[in-house]
């Protein structure tokens, strides 16, 4: 595999990125004339909604489960339709941001889900869209993507659109204060994974691999700090710049083989997004090392996992990272059975929007040998 590619790309950012402690206090400012707004959050992160001292009326709907499905979005569209809102927030981690960018479009729109679903087909947008981070993981915030989880299927539909970037995005780290230590863990593993996948990806680009280098070096820095201590602002701060930069790294480039094999365990396995990309991570990072030696030795460096390491030390460092955070690395304990794992292989290896993207071509065999490895 070659480095990179200079191939043509297009970055969508939002057009407006706050950033800082006590930050969520500058969107009711910044839309001091909406008369309706409709907050999109969970139970827990509706208790924030003050703090973005908005103006006019606000509707909260806070049904958003972990991993949000269609029936998560029929009940926030059919919210925003009584509501009307001028403006959507979305207050929370990456499931609230992509529940509200697809209500933002689709409230108002004749298009329904499966009209959208895939690249490029929403459209149009009347509303405006803030979107407030409440952990540093998946980047939501930043990007152009929304997943939602098909139970019929087992699988989650993905929606890209540019008309899904926010107007304002907020990272404020005091929101994240309140994260517990085995979630900060996990989410800036995702955070860290959405970086190092693209950046290894055979799709990899000089512009992005810049995006990626400082997301995965803050998370090196900060994420030991995060976990100690929930309250350590710059850590936190750091941590979502990582998460944010994650997200840019997705619209053009995209993840590959880990996020592929992370995401059966969400939907059939019920794993939050993070945990499952944490548990993946060490495996992956070592088996496409072959392929991408120098960007894998830049990858352990800034996790200070150690020089020079053959694959299997790679995968052994990298998995002592992960624990060393506090994650259960192993399936099993969370729930997983010897036999499902031939249907997770199936499930991953067919996603081939992702694995299309890693640079070592993966059969379902070499998944399942990771899902082995991983139990």
């Amino acid at each position: 595999m070659t480095d990179m590619t200079i191939a043509p790309i297009t970055i969508h950012q939002p057009r407006r990125l706050a950033v800082g402690a006590g930050m969520t206090g500058n969107v009711g400012s910044w839309a001091p004339d909406v008369s309706r707004t409709l907050v999109v959050a969970t139970p827990i992160t509706a208790g924030f909604v003050d703090r973005l001292r908005l103006a006019g009326t606000v509707e909260v709907f806070d049904a958003i489960p972990g991993e949000p499905d269609i029936a998560t979005l029929d009940a926030a569209l059919a919210a925003a339709r009584s509501v009307k809102p001028d403006l959507i927030v979305g207050l929370g981690g990456g499931s609230v941001l992509d529940v509200a960018k697809l209500v933002a479009v689709l409230w108002d729109s004749d298009q329904l889900l499966a009209d959208v679903a895939g690249p490029n087909r929403v459209a149009g947008r009347n509303t405006r869209l803030a979107q407030v981070a409440t952990t540093a993981g998946t980047g939501s915030e930043a990007g152009i993507r929304a997943l939602i989880t098909d139970p019929g299927k087992g699988s989650k539909i993905a929606v890209e659109s540019p008309f899904m970037i926010a107007d304002l995005a907020v990272l404020d780290p005091e929101l994240t204060y309140s994260v517990p230590p085995a979630v900060t863990a996990a989410t800036g593993i995702d955070a860290m994974a959405h970086c190092v996948e693209a950046f290894t990806n055979r799709r990899a680009h000089p512009m992005i691999d810049g995006f990626a280098r400082m997301g995965f070096n803050l998370v090196g820095k900060y994420l030991a700090r995060a976990v100690k201590d929930g309250t350590d602002t710059e850590a936190r701060e750091g941590l979502m710049l990582a998460s944010y930069y994650g997200g840019i790294c997705l619209g053009p480039v995209n993840t590959a083989a880990g996020h592929a094999i992370a995401y059966p365990l969400g939907t059939l396995l019920h794993l939050p997004h993070g945990l499952a990309n944490a548990i993946v991570f060490p495996h992956v990072l070592a088996f496409n090392q072959s392929a991408a030696r120098t960007k894998t030795a830049e990858v352990a460096t800034a996790l200070a996992l150690g020089e020079g390491l053959a694959q299997e030390e790679l995968r052994v460092a990298a998995h002592a990272f992960c624990t060393g955070l506090g994650i259960e690395m192993s399936l099993s304990a969370h729930g997983a059975k010897e036999a499902d794992l031939k249907r997770y292989a199936a499930d991953a290896h067919s996603i081939r929007r992702l694995m299309d993207n890693n640079p070592v071509d993966m059969s379902t065999e070499d998944v399942l040998g990771i899902y082995r490895a991983a139990f």
